[in-house]
């Protein structure tokens, strides 16, 4: 019995590149943290670029990430990278302000791209083709390109607020809802970068727990 083949990540946008030669991929970083803003990037390669290593940016560790993060920087077309701030995650919701930075990275190509592949189950509000794919950045090198961009961008960006609020510890939990970040809530209360709206539940468990 022949073994099948196993489809590689740029394999599945081969299929794509004859009909869309400037296909786009897309994903966004941060949209779990209790703090901080969401990111995201869009990455359009061309068709005969293969970047060793490229995976769903999760699986990989920070020093890789780091070296694909300049590499793919390097090999793309265009790329671009955007967010959404607190402010708009409060003031919009989560689902909608991913959707929103993916907006924004792919409107900051430079290019209008001919499709493009966006991580997950819905789709940004784009003027081009769009599609959207389940667990998108372990099938597509572009999508996966993406995730690499804005999950890089986002570290780099907790790392600066760290700075300004080094209370809070988010060098080292990037505002994920770890136990350390929750027992830094605790003790100093939420800074101006806490999404207020993701840790209502906390306060109500606390308070039952009380």
């Amino acid at each position: 019995m022949e073994e099948q083949a196993i489809m590689t990540l740029h394999d599945f946008d081969l299929q794509y590149y004859k009909e869309y030669p400037l296909l786009c991929g897309t994903d966004e970083a941060g949209r779990g943290p209790l703090a901080g803003d969401v990111f995201a990037a869009a990455v359009i390669l061309a068709p005969d670029t293969v970047i060793e290593g490229i995976n769903d940016s999760k699986k990989l560790t920070p020093k890789k990430r780091d070296k694909l993060f300049d590499e793919i920087k390097k090999k793309a077309l265009y790329w671009a990278i955007a967010s959404a701030s607190v402010e708009e995650i409060e003031r919009l919701n989560i689902l909608n302000c991913a959707m929103l930075s993916m907006k924004r990275a792919v409107e900051g190509l430079g290019v209008k791209p001919d499709m493009v592949l966006a991580d997950g189950n819905k789709t940004p509000d784009l003027e081009c083709p769009v599609q959207f794919v389940i667990k998108g950045d372990a099938k597509s090198q572009s999508i996966a390109a993406a995730s690499i961009l804005a999950k890089v961008a986002r570290d780099r960006y907790m790392e600066q607020i760290a700075v300004k609020y080094p209370q809070y510890q988010f060098e080292k939990h990037k505002g994920y809802g770890t136990k350390l970040h929750y027992q830094m809530i605790d003790q100093f209360g939420e800074s101006p970068v806490h999404r207020h709206s993701f840790l209502k539940k906390y306060y109500a468990k606390k308070q039952d727990d009380s």
